[in-house]
Order: structure tokens, then sequence, then C-alpha cells
């Protein structure tokens, strides 16, 4: 599997001077899945023989890479940006599979004394106590970025976020930086937190702040294997990988 991880958006031109075989089949994936369909895609396609070009960015990279017209084969995004996108009428109709919703947690380093977030007032406490804080770029266009920026707001503590903020250009990121003690605390989505070593989970937000964001599939009308993309979505949404999506952080779509 050949794999395309997160790139700035002046660099995206750069994913169409040297395209894939036109064997592989062209996934196009938000970040917060990226562990998960890895991997499984490194499963389906020892079992399958199929090859894959795996193409990994935030909401808003994504955006731009499908508005450009690029080939993708599958998409796999977050379910606002998915209405988005079945407005412009480039989609497969009837092609669209809801996978999974994942909620936003609290990371620190493993072995860091874990802080009390379970309500709000603590999670503020938590958050103005840390001396550093990793956050995701605001203007990266990442799916929980606004939804943080207004927890913040609410708390009245955005000023002391951004004075401690640790940039960074995604939640996986996020998660890394913590784990490498650029960072004390951070928020991101649980499926960003799990797979990363050095990290722990300390729990999910407190559900007054909390945010679920359904991630989905579906088929571009552009895709030159339209077969096995959907035979691929079948296999992601099949009985047998319940269990896979649950250990990634993952809850049944709702």
């Amino acid at each position: 599997m050949n794999q395309r991880f997160v790139l700035p958006l002046s660099l995206i031109t750069a994913l169409f001077a040297a395209p894939a075989s036109a064997a592989d089949l062209q996934v196009v994936s938000a970040g917060a899945v990226r562990g998960l369909i890895a991997q499984i895609i490194d499963d389906y396609s020892r079992q399958t023989g199929h090859k894959f070009e795996f193409t990994v960015g935030t909401t808003g990279q994504l955006r731009a890479i499908i508005a450009s017209g690029w080939p993708a084969d599958l998409i796999i995004v977050s379910g606002p940006l998915m209405a988005e996108l079945e407005k412009t009428g480039n989609l497969t109709p009837g092609s669209r599979a809801d996978l999974g919703r994942i909620g936003i947690g609290v990371v620190i380093r493993e072995g860091a004394p874990a802080p009390d977030v379970s309500t709000a007032d603590a999670f503020k406490k938590a958050m103005v106590a840390a001396p550093r804080i990793a956050i995701t770029d605001p203007t990266a266009g990442g799916a929980t970025a606004a939804h943080l920026s207004g927890v913040y707001q609410r708390l009245g503590i955005t000023d002391i976020i951004m004075k401690k903020a640790v940039m960074q250009v995604g939640g996986k990121e996020v998660a890394e930086a913590v784990a490498a003690g650029q960072a004390d605390i951070g928020v991101t989505f649980i499926s960003e937190i799990v797979p990363i070593k050095g990290a722990k989970l300390v729990g999910p937000l407190p559900q007054p702040l909390q945010d679920y964001t359904v991630y989905t599939a579906a088929i571009p009308k552009a895709s030159t294997d339209p077969t096995s993309a959907r035979a691929f979505i079948a296999a992601l949404t099949s009985a047998a990988m319940a269990s896979r999506w649950q250990a990634a952080g993952f809850e049944p779509p709702k």
C-alpha cells in the first residue's frame, strides 16, 4: 500500500505529478480514521490482492483535493463534509455508507499524572493548569478545531489556551506531540489518541462539551473501479469489523 499523509494546501497539486498505477484503488481519507483504515487496507490487500493508494488529510485539505477532480475511487470523510460533497452531484447515488462516530478525548503522556476531566469545570481547571497545550491549527480545517474553539470561548479560556498552544497540523500530531513531551496535554479525536505509542487517553470530553462526528464512505462518479470500491465498503461495514472499530474508539453511527 502506498500512503500519502497530511500535506500543506500549497502542495496538494504534487499529488497529481506522479499518479498511481491504474490497478491501485484510490482511497482518500480524513485523518481521524487513518490508523484503522490503514490496518484494514493492509489486511484486505493481503486477502484479496488489491493494491491501494491511500491519501490522508484534514477536512480542509480533503475538500480541496476532491474539488480538484483527483480521480478517487473511495472517499472517507466526516458527515458534514460528505453532505457538502453530495450537493455537488459528483458522488455515485446510493454509495454512501456510515462507518461509525467518534468523540473527542483528552490526551496526556503515558506515565504522567492524569487530571480530572469528568466535568466541564474539571476540564477547564486541567487546561488552565497545563503549562503547554497541543492543539490543532484552526487554519488547517480539521474537524475538531471549530468545535473546540467554541468550547474554549464558552469556558472563557481562549486567551489562556492560545498563550500555551503548541500548534499542530492535525489530531494525530497533537497526540504525538504530547507523547513526545512537547506538550503536557492535548485534545483531539479519541481515534487519533488510541494508536499513538506513549500517549494516554485520560477520558472523553464531559458530555456538556462533547461533540461526535460520524465518518462515512462514498464512491465518487470519477472512480475508475466502483465495483472494487463497493466491495471494500462492504468489508468496512461488515459485522466482522465491528470489534475493530470499537477498539479504535468508534461507536456505531447514530
